[in-house]
């Protein structure tokens, strides 16, 4: 995430960690709390995708209410996080946090509650806005609270037990789907956000730039420029592309995106400095981060989508099918860092994205019964191998090919790019699968006797969901049809969700063989192994050559 974002500018002034002596107990405390606060936000980024099934049948919502339950929340945290970070220097990172972390809290319980599918995607908007001022705040903060000495081990524990929030989200959401309801996902936020808030009575208040302005102008650019884009795809399938619903706020969007990098390039203080985008390997490596994370969102929604509503598996069981991708990364992103530390980083962009494709294409293989030890299972384990390849170098690459004084900000650029990434490429995938999962359905159903009237509703209804083998209200004599072609309908739905992903993920791969140059001086891949999916390297910048001093003022 684009937690870093905030670090550059706790790295290039002495903070209170610095200028002042912090007891063991209040650093222990602060660490704690920056986890939770942490964890919190990333787990809803996974649990949801599990619930999503049961949420749709509780509050009787189809696919476009189930994607815009995800969107709305990615949308908001990704187009205002970079803001987030800004607001932090301005008022203290201690108080923006604990904003962000009561905010979280209150949201998760509208979500909780919320009657209509209209207030939950509502709530989830909400909830994205207070992630936003929670997560930049959150390195920054321990790096004001850690001397330099101690800050490595710090942020390595933080980037551990945020990645182990990854994996339990899943695992934790399917158990209390199982034992409760869905709402307790988002009720359950409460008790870390409570304990966070206790937590950070001990924190430093944090580093502080009264006298940095906010570009205001700049985040509503960018949060209504994607939002006109993602609202058209997700709409698309249901309106087509002519209907002024979908044209409009398509047009709309792309306008006020171009006007926010006009805007960007002229403002005193821009959310975004475009000069970065100069430096090769900077705007190599977003690109392949883009592409990459792309095919990682449509991967992990989809897939659990499909395993719940096809498959048949539990909630709990479709939560653990990417668990070996957490473990794998647990295991292999330190000592592949450590091969890119040696031998440049191009060759582990290059090749580590097109062995995460070929996983996925392994996906291919999946029928509508599938069996997860011979049909999913290998796939998800060559895609954790090249993703445990690519994730340190990209992230160590992006740092380092901004300079020290920059390292902040390019982390958290390459991060809010991985988040629209996602966005993006979930709202594409949406309108790809809906089209190819009505399309089969279709042919399917045309080489049948014409259906009931009361057994073409249901069809029609179950079309809502796409990913379904199942429409109520089918009488029984057509029931063993309808379902057939239903399931073969998500089959081929799924097969265009899991390509596109394999696909965008080997254009990550040949993006940064072409186009990465390994670099001069030393950038530590090794302690970059969370990359974008937890947020952070476990350092806050690349080292400086051993034969150059420090620069004065550096953290």
């Amino acid at each position: 995430m684009s937690s870093e974002a905030s670090v550059g500018a706790s790295a290039a002034a002495p903070g209170p960690g610095d200028a002042a002596p912090i007891s063991a107990a209040a650093k222990r405390w602060t660490l704690m709390a920056c986890i939770l606060g942490s964890a919190v936000v990333f787990l809803d980024g996974t649990v949801v995708n599990v619930a999503l099934p049961a949420i749709a049948t509780g509050l009787d919502s189809g696919l476009s209410a189930q994607t815009w339950i995800v969107e709305a929340y990615l949308l908001t945290l990704g187009s205002l996080i970079l803001l987030g970070g800004s607001l932090g220097d301005l008022l203290g990172r201690r108080r923006v946090f604990a904003v962000g972390v009561a905010g979280f809290g209150v949201c998760s319980l509208i979500c909780a509650v919320a009657p209509t599918t209209e207030l939950l995607i509502f709530a989830r908007a909400l909830q994205g806005i207070a992630g936003a001022l929670l997560v930049p705040s959150t390195l920054a903060l321990i790096m004001d609270t850690f001397p330099e000495s101690e800050r490595g081990a710090a942020i390595g524990s933080w980037t551990a037990w945020t990645g182990i929030a990854t994996v339990i989200g899943p695992l934790g959401g399917g158990l209390l789907l199982e034992v409760v309801s869905w709402r307790w996902i988002f009720a359950i936020n409460v008790v870390p956000v409570l304990v966070t808030l206790w937590l950070l009575r001990h924190a430093p208040e944090g580093h502080r730039e009264p006298g940095v302005p906010i570009d205001w102008l700049g985040a509503a650019l960018c949060a209504l420029g994607l939002a006109g884009p993602v609202f058209a795809l997700t709409e698309q399938p249901t309106y087509g592309w002519s209907d002024p619903r979908v044209a409009i706020p398509l047009l709309a969007g792309l306008a006020l995106l171009a006007a926010f990098v006009w805007w960007e390039g002229r403002a005193r203080a821009p959310m975004l400095p475009l000069s970065m985008f100069r430096t090769r390997n900077f705007s190599v490596g977003n690109l392949a981060t883009f592409s990459l994370y792309a095919g990682l969102s449509i991967m992990s929604l989809f897939l659990v989508l499909f395993l719940q509503q096809v498959g048949g598996f539990s909630p709990v069981a479709a939560g653990a099918a990417m668990l070996p991708v957490t473990l794998i990364m647990f295991t292999l992103s330190k000592r592949f860092g450590a091969l890119a530390d040696r031998y440049g980083p191009r060759r582990f962009m290059g090749y580590g994205p097109l062995v995460a494709g070929a996983g996925l294409l392994l996906l291919l293989r999946v029928t509508t019964t599938p069996d997860y030890l011979t049909e999913v299972l290998p796939g998800i384990l060559l895609f954790g191998l090249g993703l445990s390849m690519t994730v340190a170098p990209l992230t160590a690459t992006v740092l380092g090919s901004a300079g020290v004084e920059h390292a902040g900000i390019a982390s958290g650029v390459n991060n809010a790019v991985a988040r629209v990434a996602g966005l993006v490429a979930i709202a594409i995938a949406s309108a790809a699968v809906a089209a190819a999962a009505s399309d089969k359905l279709d042919s399917e159903l045309a080489s049948h006797p014409p259906l009931s009237p009361s057994a073409q509703v249901a069809v029609d209804r179950a079309r809502k969901l796409r990913l379904t083998d199942r429409a109520p209200g089918t009488p029984a004599a057509e029931r063993a049809t309808v379902e057939t072609a239903l399931a073969d309908a998500s089959l081929s739905g799924f097969h265009v969700a899991v390509g596109l992903a394999g696909a965008l993920a080997i254009l990550g791969g040949l993006v940064s063989l072409a186009g990465i140059r390994d670099p001069r001086r030393e950038v530590r891949c090794e302690s970059c192994p969370g990359g974008a999916i937890v947020g952070a390297s476990s350092e806050a910048r690349p080292e400086p050559l051993p034969q150059l001093p420090e620069p004065a003022g550096a953290a």
